[in-house]
């Protein structure tokens, strides 16, 4: 299992990770992914352009991830809510584990699910008030 962090910003989330890649240097891992390429989802047209999701991989141990808050759906960027843990799982069956033990007795915001980009994934924050997001990127062949 890896745990990396995950920032959110206010429309500043492409800004923000290619200033980090020129000083930590790493690679985009996938490019750089906006609201307005998610099958099926009406965005608004002020959020289409914000970041759904990018990923600095450092290395093999670091990177780091992040995305644009969407701000026509009620998700404003507040002081709290711009950093989460992203765990790694090791598979499926992990995942959903630390996913309903980290969750028990806090809010999850996403139930850990099959997505379209080929992962399950969930988010939450925890009892204590952590926000957390839990991935297993699906293996070829697996469902």
């Amino acid at each position: 299992m890896k745990i990396f962090p995950y920032l959110n910003f206010d429309g500043q989330a492409e800004q923000a990770i290619l200033f980090y890649q020129s000083i930590l240097g790493g690679e985009l891992e996938g490019g750089i992914q906006y609201f307005s390429e998610i099958p099926g989802m009406d965005i608004a047209e002020v959020d289409q352009q914000r970041v759904m999701h990018v990923s600095l991989r450092i290395n093999d141990q670091v990177k780091i991830m992040a995305s644009d808050t969407l701000t026509d759906m009620g998700k404003p960027l507040t002081i709290g809510n711009q950093n989460y843990l992203s765990i790694d799982a090791d598979s499926k069956q992990s995942g959903e584990e630390i996913f309903k033990k980290l969750s028990a007795g806090g809010t999850v915001e996403m139930e850990f699910q099959k997505t379209f980009w080929g992962a399950y994934f969930g988010s939450f924050q925890d009892k204590f008030g952590v926000s957390w997001m839990i991935n297993y990127d699906l293996k070829p062949g697996e469902a």
